[in-house]
Protein backbone atom coordinates (compact mmCIF):
# COMPACT_ATOMS: atom_id res chain seq x y z
CA UNK A 1 0.00 0.00 0.00
CA UNK A 2 1.20 3.46 -0.83
CA UNK A 3 0.69 6.71 0.99
CA UNK A 4 2.81 9.56 -0.22
CA UNK A 5 4.93 7.00 -2.09
CA UNK A 6 5.83 4.89 0.95
CA UNK A 7 5.09 1.18 1.33
CA UNK A 8 3.24 0.37 4.55
CA UNK A 9 4.96 -2.21 6.76
CA UNK A 10 3.51 -3.42 10.04
CA UNK A 11 4.39 -5.90 12.73
CA UNK A 12 1.75 -8.60 12.86
CA UNK A 13 2.77 -10.16 16.17
CA UNK A 14 0.14 -10.01 18.87
CA UNK A 15 -2.48 -8.58 16.52
CA UNK A 16 -6.02 -9.93 16.85
CA UNK A 17 -8.57 -9.87 14.03
CA UNK A 18 -11.52 -7.55 14.58
CA UNK A 19 -14.83 -9.10 15.63
CA UNK A 20 -17.03 -6.36 14.21
CA UNK A 21 -17.12 -4.05 11.22
CA UNK A 22 -15.79 -0.50 11.23
CA UNK A 23 -18.84 1.68 11.83
CA UNK A 24 -19.07 5.14 10.34
CA UNK A 25 -21.48 7.81 11.55
CA UNK A 26 -21.03 10.01 8.50
CA UNK A 27 -22.20 9.64 4.91
CA UNK A 28 -20.01 7.90 2.37
CA UNK A 29 -17.21 10.21 1.20
CA UNK A 30 -17.76 10.26 -2.56
CA UNK A 31 -20.80 12.49 -2.97
CA UNK A 32 -19.26 15.34 -0.99
CA UNK A 33 -15.90 14.99 -2.77
CA UNK A 34 -17.70 14.99 -6.13
CA UNK A 35 -19.37 18.30 -5.28
CA UNK A 36 -16.07 19.81 -4.15
CA UNK A 37 -14.20 18.71 -7.27
CA UNK A 38 -16.92 19.85 -9.66
CA UNK A 39 -17.11 23.25 -8.01
CA UNK A 40 -13.36 23.66 -8.50
CA UNK A 41 -12.97 21.81 -11.81
CA UNK A 42 -16.28 21.97 -13.73
CA UNK A 43 -14.47 20.81 -16.89
CA UNK A 44 -14.58 17.28 -15.49
CA UNK A 45 -18.17 17.11 -16.74
CA UNK A 46 -16.72 16.98 -20.24
CA UNK A 47 -15.48 13.46 -19.41
CA UNK A 48 -19.02 12.18 -18.79
CA UNK A 49 -20.55 9.84 -21.35
CA UNK A 50 -20.04 6.51 -23.11
CA UNK A 51 -16.83 4.92 -24.32
CA UNK A 52 -17.27 4.75 -28.14
CA UNK A 53 -14.95 1.75 -28.39
CA UNK A 54 -16.66 -0.35 -25.70
CA UNK A 55 -18.64 -2.50 -28.13
CA UNK A 56 -15.57 -3.29 -30.22
CA UNK A 57 -13.47 -4.23 -27.18
CA UNK A 58 -16.17 -6.49 -25.80
CA UNK A 59 -16.80 -8.15 -29.17
CA UNK A 60 -13.09 -8.99 -29.55
CA UNK A 61 -12.84 -10.58 -26.09
CA UNK A 62 -16.09 -12.53 -26.44
CA UNK A 63 -15.05 -13.89 -29.86
CA UNK A 64 -11.56 -14.82 -28.64
CA UNK A 65 -12.85 -16.65 -25.58
CA UNK A 66 -15.55 -18.58 -27.42
CA UNK A 67 -13.07 -19.59 -30.14
CA UNK A 68 -10.65 -20.79 -27.45
CA UNK A 69 -13.41 -22.86 -25.84
CA UNK A 70 -14.18 -24.51 -29.18
CA UNK A 71 -10.51 -25.23 -29.89
CA UNK A 72 -10.17 -26.93 -26.48
CA UNK A 73 -13.15 -29.26 -26.99
CA UNK A 74 -10.90 -32.34 -26.95
CA UNK A 75 -8.00 -31.03 -24.84
CA UNK A 76 -6.70 -32.82 -21.76
CA UNK A 77 -7.92 -31.56 -18.41
CA UNK A 78 -4.49 -30.40 -17.22
CA UNK A 79 -3.94 -28.43 -20.42
CA UNK A 80 -7.42 -26.96 -20.14
CA UNK A 81 -6.87 -25.92 -16.52
CA UNK A 82 -3.54 -24.29 -17.37
CA UNK A 83 -5.01 -22.33 -20.29
CA UNK A 84 -8.02 -21.38 -18.19
CA UNK A 85 -5.83 -19.95 -15.42
CA UNK A 86 -3.17 -18.23 -17.49
CA UNK A 87 -5.35 -17.06 -20.39
CA UNK A 88 -9.10 -17.58 -20.15
CA UNK A 89 -9.31 -16.18 -16.63
CA UNK A 90 -8.02 -12.82 -17.85
CA UNK A 91 -10.60 -12.75 -20.64
CA UNK A 92 -13.57 -13.68 -18.47
CA UNK A 93 -12.58 -11.28 -15.72
CA UNK A 94 -12.25 -8.60 -18.36
CA UNK A 95 -15.82 -9.36 -19.41
CA UNK A 96 -17.04 -9.29 -15.82
CA UNK A 97 -15.62 -5.79 -15.51
CA UNK A 98 -17.07 -4.87 -18.90
CA UNK A 99 -20.46 -5.78 -17.40
CA UNK A 100 -19.57 -3.51 -14.48
CA UNK A 101 -18.91 -0.71 -16.97
CA UNK A 102 -22.20 -1.42 -18.76
CA UNK A 103 -24.14 -1.33 -15.48
CA UNK A 104 -23.34 2.40 -15.49
CA UNK A 105 -24.51 2.75 -19.14
CA UNK A 106 -21.01 3.61 -20.33
CA UNK A 107 -21.11 2.00 -23.79
CA UNK A 108 -24.24 3.66 -25.17
CA UNK A 109 -26.33 6.66 -24.20
CA UNK A 110 -29.47 4.52 -24.45
CA UNK A 111 -29.70 2.23 -21.38
CA UNK A 112 -31.39 -0.68 -23.18
CA UNK A 113 -28.46 -1.01 -25.59
CA UNK A 114 -26.12 -1.38 -22.61
CA UNK A 115 -28.34 -4.16 -21.25
CA UNK A 116 -28.17 -6.07 -24.52
CA UNK A 117 -24.42 -5.62 -24.73
CA UNK A 118 -24.13 -6.81 -21.12
CA UNK A 119 -26.03 -9.98 -21.99
CA UNK A 120 -23.66 -10.49 -24.93
CA UNK A 121 -20.58 -9.91 -22.73
CA UNK A 122 -22.04 -12.39 -20.24
CA UNK A 123 -21.98 -15.31 -22.71
CA UNK A 124 -18.41 -16.63 -22.14
CA UNK A 125 -18.83 -16.33 -18.35
CA UNK A 126 -21.09 -19.38 -18.52
CA UNK A 127 -23.76 -18.37 -15.99
CA UNK A 128 -26.27 -15.49 -16.30
CA UNK A 129 -25.39 -12.54 -14.06
CA UNK A 130 -25.31 -9.30 -16.05
CA UNK A 131 -28.80 -7.98 -15.30
CA UNK A 132 -28.84 -9.06 -11.65
CA UNK A 133 -25.39 -7.60 -11.09
CA UNK A 134 -26.57 -4.18 -12.24
CA UNK A 135 -29.41 -4.11 -9.70
CA UNK A 136 -27.15 -4.78 -6.74
CA UNK A 137 -24.19 -2.79 -7.99
CA UNK A 138 -26.08 0.46 -8.36
CA UNK A 139 -27.23 0.05 -4.76
CA UNK A 140 -23.59 -0.40 -3.76
CA UNK A 141 -22.89 3.06 -5.20
CA UNK A 142 -25.91 4.81 -3.79
CA UNK A 143 -25.79 3.11 -0.38
CA UNK A 144 -22.09 2.37 0.07
CA UNK A 145 -21.55 0.43 3.27
CA UNK A 146 -25.17 0.78 4.39
CA UNK A 147 -26.12 -2.12 6.64
CA UNK A 148 -28.55 -4.50 4.96
CA UNK A 149 -28.42 -2.77 1.56
CA UNK A 150 -24.83 -2.83 0.26
CA UNK A 151 -24.32 -6.48 -0.67
CA UNK A 152 -20.67 -5.86 -1.51
CA UNK A 153 -19.99 -6.10 2.24
CA UNK A 154 -19.39 -9.65 3.60
CA UNK A 155 -22.04 -11.16 5.82
CA UNK A 156 -21.55 -11.69 9.55
CA UNK A 157 -21.65 -15.44 8.92
CA UNK A 158 -18.69 -15.21 6.53
CA UNK A 159 -16.76 -13.07 8.98
CA UNK A 160 -17.38 -15.43 11.89
CA UNK A 161 -16.04 -18.44 9.99
CA UNK A 162 -13.12 -16.71 8.25
CA UNK A 163 -10.85 -16.08 11.23
CA UNK A 164 -7.32 -17.20 10.35
CA UNK A 165 -4.80 -17.47 7.52
CA UNK A 166 -6.05 -20.83 6.23
CA UNK A 167 -9.73 -19.89 6.23
CA UNK A 168 -8.92 -16.54 4.59
CA UNK A 169 -7.00 -18.34 1.82
CA UNK A 170 -9.98 -20.67 1.26
CA UNK A 171 -12.32 -17.67 1.27
CA UNK A 172 -10.21 -15.92 -1.38
CA UNK A 173 -10.27 -19.02 -3.61
CA UNK A 174 -14.06 -19.16 -3.44
CA UNK A 175 -14.73 -15.42 -3.07
CA UNK A 176 -16.57 -15.27 -6.41
CA UNK A 177 -19.20 -17.65 -5.00
CA UNK A 178 -19.63 -15.51 -1.89
CA UNK A 179 -19.80 -12.38 -4.03
CA UNK A 180 -22.45 -13.89 -6.32
CA UNK A 181 -24.56 -15.77 -3.78
CA UNK A 182 -24.47 -13.32 -0.85
CA UNK A 183 -27.18 -10.98 -2.20
CA UNK A 184 -29.40 -13.89 -3.21
CA UNK A 185 -29.51 -15.08 0.41
CA UNK A 186 -29.40 -11.77 2.29
CA UNK A 187 -31.42 -9.47 0.02
CA UNK A 188 -33.14 -11.47 -2.72
CA UNK A 189 -34.89 -9.53 -5.46
CA UNK A 190 -37.62 -11.05 -7.60
CA UNK A 191 -36.37 -11.71 -11.14
CA UNK A 192 -37.81 -9.51 -13.84
CA UNK A 193 -38.26 -9.58 -17.58
CA UNK A 194 -34.60 -8.83 -18.32
CA UNK A 195 -33.31 -11.57 -16.03
CA UNK A 196 -35.28 -14.09 -18.07
CA UNK A 197 -33.82 -12.69 -21.30
CA UNK A 198 -30.34 -12.96 -19.77
CA UNK A 199 -31.07 -16.55 -18.70
CA UNK A 200 -32.52 -17.57 -22.06
CA UNK A 201 -29.55 -16.25 -24.02
CA UNK A 202 -27.07 -17.89 -21.65
CA UNK A 203 -28.83 -21.26 -21.72
CA UNK A 204 -28.94 -21.10 -25.52
CA UNK A 205 -25.20 -20.44 -25.81
CA UNK A 206 -24.32 -23.08 -23.22
CA UNK A 207 -26.61 -25.57 -24.97
CA UNK A 208 -25.00 -24.90 -28.36
CA UNK A 209 -21.53 -25.44 -26.91
CA UNK A 210 -22.57 -28.68 -25.21
CA UNK A 211 -24.38 -30.04 -28.27
CA UNK A 212 -21.72 -29.29 -30.89
CA UNK A 213 -18.46 -29.36 -28.92
CA UNK A 214 -19.18 -31.19 -25.68
CA UNK A 215 -18.60 -30.72 -21.98
CA UNK A 216 -14.97 -29.64 -22.19
CA UNK A 217 -15.70 -26.46 -24.11
CA UNK A 218 -18.31 -25.49 -21.54
CA UNK A 219 -16.07 -26.55 -18.66
CA UNK A 220 -13.29 -24.32 -19.97
CA UNK A 221 -15.56 -21.26 -19.72
CA UNK A 222 -16.67 -22.15 -16.19
CA UNK A 223 -13.09 -22.81 -15.11
CA UNK A 224 -11.97 -19.49 -16.59
CA UNK A 225 -14.64 -17.71 -14.57
CA UNK A 226 -13.92 -19.58 -11.33
CA UNK A 227 -10.12 -19.36 -11.27
CA UNK A 228 -10.20 -15.75 -12.50
CA UNK A 229 -12.33 -14.78 -9.52
CA UNK A 230 -10.26 -16.52 -6.85
CA UNK A 231 -6.55 -16.67 -6.10
CA UNK A 232 -5.73 -14.64 -9.18
CA UNK A 233 -4.05 -11.27 -9.70
CA UNK A 234 -7.08 -9.71 -11.37
CA UNK A 235 -9.35 -10.78 -8.50
CA UNK A 236 -7.32 -8.65 -6.13
CA UNK A 237 -9.61 -5.74 -6.94
CA UNK A 238 -12.42 -7.40 -4.97
CA UNK A 239 -10.34 -6.84 -1.83
CA UNK A 240 -8.44 -3.69 -2.75
CA UNK A 241 -11.49 -1.57 -3.48
CA UNK A 242 -13.09 -1.29 -0.04
CA UNK A 243 -11.36 -3.51 2.53
CA UNK A 244 -10.13 -1.23 5.29
CA UNK A 245 -6.38 -1.36 5.76
CA UNK A 246 -6.46 2.24 7.04
CA UNK A 247 -9.38 2.97 9.43
CA UNK A 248 -9.61 6.52 8.08
CA UNK A 249 -10.25 5.43 4.47
CA UNK A 250 -12.90 3.15 2.99
CA UNK A 251 -12.21 3.22 -0.77
CA UNK A 252 -8.80 2.58 -2.35
CA UNK A 253 -7.46 2.96 -5.86
CA UNK A 254 -4.97 0.75 -7.69
CA UNK A 255 -2.59 2.39 -10.14
CA UNK A 256 -0.90 -0.65 -11.67
CA UNK A 257 -0.62 -2.16 -15.16
CA UNK A 258 -3.62 -4.49 -14.87
CA UNK A 259 -5.88 -1.46 -15.30
CA UNK A 260 -5.23 -1.91 -19.00
CA UNK A 261 -7.09 -5.25 -18.88
CA UNK A 262 -9.80 -4.35 -16.39
CA UNK A 263 -11.52 -1.25 -17.78
CA UNK A 264 -9.45 0.81 -15.31
CA UNK A 265 -11.56 -0.38 -12.38
CA UNK A 266 -8.45 0.18 -10.28
CA UNK A 267 -9.20 3.90 -10.33
CA UNK A 268 -11.82 3.14 -7.74
CA UNK A 269 -11.94 6.36 -5.76
CA UNK A 270 -12.23 8.19 -9.05
CA UNK A 271 -14.94 5.77 -10.21
CA UNK A 272 -17.06 6.19 -7.08
CA UNK A 273 -16.61 9.95 -7.25
CA UNK A 274 -17.66 10.01 -10.91
CA UNK A 275 -19.51 6.82 -11.96
CA UNK A 276 -20.64 8.55 -15.20
CA UNK A 277 -17.06 8.67 -16.49
CA UNK A 278 -15.94 5.58 -18.47
CA UNK A 279 -12.88 3.67 -17.33
CA UNK A 280 -10.69 4.85 -20.19
CA UNK A 281 -11.01 8.45 -18.94
CA UNK A 282 -10.80 7.96 -15.17
CA UNK A 283 -7.07 8.69 -15.13
CA UNK A 284 -7.89 12.20 -16.32
CA UNK A 285 -9.82 12.86 -13.11
CA UNK A 286 -6.65 12.32 -11.09
CA UNK A 287 -4.68 14.46 -13.55
CA UNK A 288 -7.16 17.34 -13.32
CA UNK A 289 -7.66 17.20 -9.53
CA UNK A 290 -4.51 15.54 -8.15
CA UNK A 291 -4.76 17.13 -4.72
CA UNK A 292 -7.89 15.10 -3.98
CA UNK A 293 -6.24 11.73 -4.65
CA UNK A 294 -2.49 11.88 -4.12
CA UNK A 295 -2.85 11.95 -0.33
CA UNK A 296 -4.98 8.80 -0.28
CA UNK A 297 -3.62 5.31 0.30
CA UNK A 298 -3.44 3.33 -2.96
CA UNK A 299 -1.95 0.14 -4.40
CA UNK A 300 0.36 -0.81 -7.22
CA UNK A 301 -0.12 -4.60 -6.99
CA UNK A 302 -3.34 -6.58 -6.63
CA UNK A 303 -1.32 -9.74 -5.92
CA UNK A 304 0.24 -7.96 -2.96
CA UNK A 305 -3.24 -6.98 -1.74
CA UNK A 306 -4.30 -10.64 -1.71
CA UNK A 307 -1.10 -11.57 0.15
CA UNK A 308 -1.64 -8.78 2.70
CA UNK A 309 -5.27 -9.81 3.24
CA UNK A 310 -4.36 -13.43 3.90
CA UNK A 311 -1.24 -12.88 6.00
CA UNK A 312 -2.20 -9.78 8.02
CA UNK A 313 -3.77 -11.13 11.20
CA UNK A 314 -5.73 -7.94 11.80
CA UNK A 315 -7.51 -8.06 8.42
CA UNK A 316 -10.53 -10.20 7.54
CA UNK A 317 -14.13 -10.01 6.31
CA UNK A 318 -14.96 -7.64 9.17
CA UNK A 319 -12.46 -5.16 7.70
CA UNK A 320 -15.17 -3.18 5.94
CA UNK A 321 -16.83 0.14 6.71
CA UNK A 322 -20.53 0.03 7.50
CA UNK A 323 -23.09 2.69 8.33
CA UNK A 324 -26.77 2.91 9.11
CA UNK A 325 -29.16 4.25 6.47
CA UNK A 326 -29.41 8.01 6.73
CA UNK A 327 -32.57 9.93 5.95
CA UNK A 328 -30.74 11.80 3.17
CA UNK A 329 -30.08 8.51 1.32
CA UNK A 330 -33.74 7.46 1.17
Amino acid sequence: MRKGGEMREEDNEGVVMANDFFWSYTDEPHASRRRQILSQYPQIKELFGPDPFAFFKIAVVVSLQLCTAIILHDAGWLKMLAIAYFFGSFLNHNLFLAIHELSHNLAFSTPVYNRWLGIFANLPIGVPMSITFQKYHLEHHRFQGVDGIDMDVPSCTEAQFVTNTISKAIWVIFQLFFYALRPLFLKPKPPGYWEFINLANQVALDGILLYFWGWKSFAYLILSTFVGGGMHPMAGHFISEHYVFNPEQETYSYYGPLNLMTWCVGYHNEHHDFPRIPGNKLHKVKEIAPEYYEGLDSYKSWSQVIYMYIMDRSIGPFSRMKRKLSKKST
